[in-house]
C-alpha cells in the first residue's frame, strides 16, 4: 500500500517560458521505485520511455494516465545555461548533454553542433516575448 506522503506532491512545477504547471512528486535523477519514465511536454500524447536513471536532475510526477504507480512523467528541469525552470516541450527546451531553454540555445547557437542548429531551424518557433521588449540579459 502506498503511503500518503508518496501521493502528496512536493510542489507545483511551472515552466518559466510557457507557464505549463503540474504538481511534481520528485526532483532528482532516480525517481524511487520506477519501472520506466515518460517524457511530457505540450506533446503529451507522444510518450517516450526512458531508462530508470535520468541524465539530468528533473522534476517528475507519477503518470496519471496509467494505474502503474511505478511510472513517472518528466515535467522539466533547469536550463544548463541560465538556470530557468523549463518544461521538456519542444517549444521551450532541448536536451544536449543537459537541458537548455530555447532562448539560451538561440543566443549561443554557434556553440551547438550542426544537427542541433538544423533541428532548431526546422522548429521555426517565434520568440515568446515581443520584439520591442528588451532582453533580460546584457
Amino acid at each position: 500500500m502506498e503511503c500518503e506522503a508518496e501521493r502528496r506532491p512536493l510542489g507545483v512545477f511551472e515552466c518559466q517560458l510557457c507557464a505549463l504547471t503540474a504538481p511534481y512528486s520528485y526532483v532528482g535523477q532516480q525517481p524511487p521505485g520506477t519501472q520506466s519514465v515518460v517524457g511530457l511536454g505540450h506533446s503529451a500524447h507522444r510518450h517516450h520511455f526512458l531508462p530508470r536513471s535520468l541524465l539530468e536532475e528533473s522534476y517528475v510526477m507519477r503518470d496519471p494516465f496509467t494505474p502503474d504507480k511505478d511510472r513517472f512523467l518528466i515535467l522539466g528541469s533547469r536550463c544548463g545555461s541560465c538556470g530557468r525552470l523549463v518544461c521538456v516541450g519542444p517549444e521551450c527546451s532541448l536536451f544536449y548533454s543537459k537541458r537548455f531553454c530555447l532562448p539560451c540555445v538561440r543566443e549561443n547557437i554557434d556553440a551547438f553542433p550542426q544537427e542541433i542548429q538544423q533541428d532548431l531551424e526546422k522548429r521555426k518557433v517565434p520568440s515568446k516575448r515581443p520584439a520591442s521588449q528588451p532582453g533580460s540579459r546584457t
